[in-house]
C-alpha cells in the first residue's frame, strides 16, 4: 500500500459519525491539495471496510459517488442516515449542517 492511501485511510479513520468531508477536504488534511481524485481512488479500493467509514467522503457540494465501493451511492445513503445526516430535497447531503471543518 502507498504512503498516500495509508494517509487517506488514517485521516479518514478521523472523521466522526454524523459528519462528512469532501474529497478535496481530505487532500488538504494530508498535504496534497491537489489530489483529490487520488483521494477518491484510494477510497474506492478501500480494503478496510468498517474501520475506514469512507462513506462520510462526499463531492463539495454534496453530492454521493455512484461508484461507492460498497454497494453504490444509496448505500452510502443510507449508512449516512443511520448516523443522522441529512439530505436536501435534491438528494444532496446538506453541507452547511454536516460538513466538518478542517482547520
Amino acid at each position: 500500500m502507498s504512503g498516500f492511501n495509508k494517509s487517506v485511510y488514517e485521516f479518514v479513520k478521523t472523521v466522526p459519525a454524523g459528519s462528512v468531508v469532501t474529497y478535496g477536504d481530505v487532500a488538504r488534511a494530508i498535504g496534497s491539495p491537489r489530489a483529490s481524485r487520488q483521494v477518491g481512488w484510494a477510497l474506492h479500493g478501500n480494503p478496510y471496510r468498517g474501520i475506514v467509514p469512507c462513506h462520510r467522503v462526499v463531492f463539495k457540494d454534496g453530492s454521493l459517488a455512484p461508484g461507492f465501493a460498497f454497494g453504490g451511492s444509496e448505500a452510502q445513503k443510507a449508512m449516512l442516515v443511520s448516523e443522522g445526516v441529512a439530505f436536501t430535497k435534491d438528494g444532496k447531503v446538506d453541507m452547511t449542517s454536516y460538513r466538518l471543518i478542517i482547520e
